[in-house]
């Protein structure tokens, strides 16, 4: 008797494991799949199946696929998708000193950008706090983006150079600031609209890291790509806090467990491969320009510092204080 209980036991337990369905929850973000940005987020959703044990399934939505950067934070904030990544400024629009992390020529080198960044820095701790108070959404992970560099139809090689020129700012106030500081026009456009514009010419340039460069085939519109590297930047993976919180602990620690697993993949992928992306911009026709070819990097650097100070300078000023300090 207690022989065939066990094993009605098992066959019961046998039938409501193949009946169980995952939860499957929504991961929207603005790259191509092809990118490294997107392949961050396949990564991500191929790694929280694996560790869920298929208890979780993450359906990736890339390319803006369900709105514009500002639309896609709003859903994640109102639940409706569960995850999002993004730029910092991007997510400022949710918490507004979150941009302070994309802060034009404020990191001295990658190593100290992804300190800053990382989840358990002090202040992330307390940007994350923020956001979390005033949209429900919290920090998941972070991974380096990329170096942000200029692109133009034409050669430009000092501030003055890009004066009376539109050039495609992202739509939040840091990168008009950086564009505007560069010298030219900033010219909000969302990214889902912008390889369009540069081949209409409606914008003359625009600005984004290398890999970006490449996978959206800007070289097709972009005759030359300038080494500015004005930005240092990381991608910000966050979730909504309710969603997350309404999983099952190891839910949540498996998708933990990927995210961090997924921004180190992408991160070593973005530092591999630009240099090899920046040679492939050139064997498809870009010129490259830096300082070698006469680029004025110091003159890029303060006309754009003295913009960012006037806007910005003296509301952030103990945010740069802090970033400073990390070394």
């Amino acid at each position: 008797m207690k022989r065939v209980s066990v094993f009605m036991f098992c066959l019961f337990s046998l039938c409501l494991s193949a009946f169980a369905q995952p939860v499957i929850l929504r991961y929207s973000h603005p790259n191509a799949s092809s990118s490294i940005a997107g392949q961050e987020a396949d990564y991500f959703a191929q790694k929280v199946k694996e560790y869920s044990k298929g208890a979780i399934s993450v359906e990736v939505y890339p390319n803006s696929s369900l709105g514009s950067l500002a639309e896609q934070a709003k859903l994640v904030s109102a639940g409706a998708i569960a995850f999002h990544h993004n730029t910092a400024a991007a997510l400022g629009s949710l918490y507004e000193d979150f941009a302070v992390l994309d802060t034009p020529f404020m990191y001295k080198d990658v190593d100290q950008l992804m300190r800053v960044v990382d989840p358990k820095s002090p202040l992330m701790i307390k940007l994350d706090e923020g956001l979390l108070k005033k949209s429900g959404v919290r920090v998941l992970s972070a991974f380096y983006f990329g170096t942000r560099e200029l692109t133009c139809d034409r050669i430009i090689k000092k501030p003055e150079d890009l004066r009376g020129l539109k050039i495609r700012a992202i739509p939040f106030p840091i990168y008009q600031a950086a564009v505007e500081g560069m010298g030219a026009v900033p010219t909000p456009l969302d990214w889902a609209k912008t390889p369009a514009a540069l081949s209409t010419k409606v914008v003359q340039g625009q600005e984004n890291p290398v890999n970006t460069i490449l996978s959206a085939k800007l070289y097709e519109s972009q005759g030359y790509i300038m080494l500015t590297h004005h930005i240092l930047g990381a991608s910000v993976v966050v979730v909504n806090d309710a969603v997350m919180k309404g999983l099952p602990k190891a839910s949540q620690d498996a998708i933990s467990k990927a995210a961090l697993e997924a921004g180190a993949y992408a991160t070593k992928l973005t530092k591999d491969q630009e240099a090899g992306d920046l040679a492939a911009l050139k064997a498809k026709g870009m010129k490259v320009i830096g300082e070698a070819e006469g680029l004025d990097l110091a003159a890029f650097r303060a006309s754009t510092k003295k913009v960012v100070d006037a806007k910005f300078g003296q509301a952030w000023a103990d945010y740069f204080k802090t970033i400073a300090e990390i070394k």
